[in-house]
């Protein structure tokens, strides 16, 4: 070895601590940045925040489809926007698996995404859009706004086979559901934080009318049962019909801690709502979010960020979407 190659061995070695904190960091770096678009395209976060409100003050529903959507994909082994591709002869679309029953308005993400195109073409993903639209979801619902890093690529295939595996139910133990959450990277006040978006929507009622026939669920507090059986007079409810029960009477459009203190009074609609408020793991962070919205706020919006980051996309890894419910070979593909 020459005397300057043994120099700069000597010197690799003597530095290996930090460099191998730089590697590490760079392989732990999700590739994903805060304002990605500024230089393509400057105005995208702009649009899908205009584009947001004008929906909401149309069709007020709209905000929860945008909080449930990074949910349903997010939480799918990535954060690719692979919900939102339909179904095509080969693929079944993770839209019709039954756990994403209720799942609707994916029609007006296009709409976001068609005046985003107007302004950059090719430019801007439809998961960033998906997740975008989250964030001001949760805004027009009362919430915090959550700063999120953007640059996530499109998935080019459907999910659904992995769906059961990899998405909370809210029929399972609540291990299960801090399993599938710690997967994810999000501990467990931010997994009681993130349930916390059952402060606001409904719940249909195929979904509850287990803990309502052939017997009341003894769990449920009496004052609350006489509504719920109004609300859902039916044990084999039909799917089609408009029959729901509101997650929140007192402030069901709002985006507020008054679900923990609903579900300590035994209100909770779901299961995972009152194993939540009873498990000793996830007790203390309910009753400290019942008593401070502040701290609500801050953890949701921690455990919002980490499920935005699950796994993207990024670099040469997947595609822009040209239309957000079809890969770009199956859009050539279409006369």
């Amino acid at each position: 070895m020459s005397p300057n190659k043994a120099f700069l061995f000597l010197a690799l070695l003597s530095f290996s601590p930090q460099l191998f904190f730089i590697v590490s960091s760079a392989a732990e770096d999700n590739g994903l940045v805060m304002n990605y678009y500024k230089e393509a395209c400057p105005q995208a976060e702009e649009i899908i925040k205009e584009q947001v409100k004008l929906l909401y003050k149309r069709h007020k529903n709209t905000a929860f489809s945008w909080l449930r959507n990074i949910f349903h994909d997010c939480a799918v082994q990535s954060c690719d926007a692979s919900l939102l591709l339909t179904s095509t002869r080969r693929s079944l679309s993770e839209q019709e698996h039954d756990r994403s029953f209720g799942l609707r308005n994916f029609r007006y993400i296009d709409t976001i995404k068609e005046a985003v195109e107007r302004e950059c073409p090719g430019v801007v993903s439809c998961s960033d859009i998906l997740v975008l639209s989250a964030r001001e979801g949760i805004v027009s619902l009362g919430g915090p706004y959550i700063p999120l890093k953007t640059g996530r690529r499109d998935g080019r295939k459907s999910r659904v086979d992995l769906l059961e595996a990899y998405l909370p139910d809210h029929n399972e133990s609540i291990s299960a559901v801090l399993d599938k959450f710690g997967a994810m990277g999000i501990d467990t006040p931010g997994v009681v934080a993130l349930l916390g978006a059952h402060s606001v929507g409904r719940t249909h009622c195929t979904k509850l009318v287990h803990r309502l026939y052939p017997e009341v669920d003894p769990a449920l507090n009496p004052e609350h049962i006489p509504h719920m059986l109004k609300k859902c007079p039916d044990s084999i409810p039909d799917p089609k019909a408009v029959q729901y029960v509101r997650n929140d009477r007192g402030t069901p459009m709002i985006l507020d801690n008054n679900y923990y203190r609903n579900i300590l009074d035994n209100k909770g609609l779901l299961i995972v709502d009152h194993q939540l408020a009873h498990d000793k793991r996830t007790k203390p962070y309910v009753k400290k979010m019942a008593k401070s919205q502040e701290y609500f706020f801050k953890e949701f919006s921690r455990a919002i960020t980490l499920l935005s980051e699950n796994n993207p996309l990024t670099g040469t890894k997947g595609e822009i979407r040209k239309q957000c419910s079809v890969s770009n070979k199956q859009h050539h593909e279409e006369p």
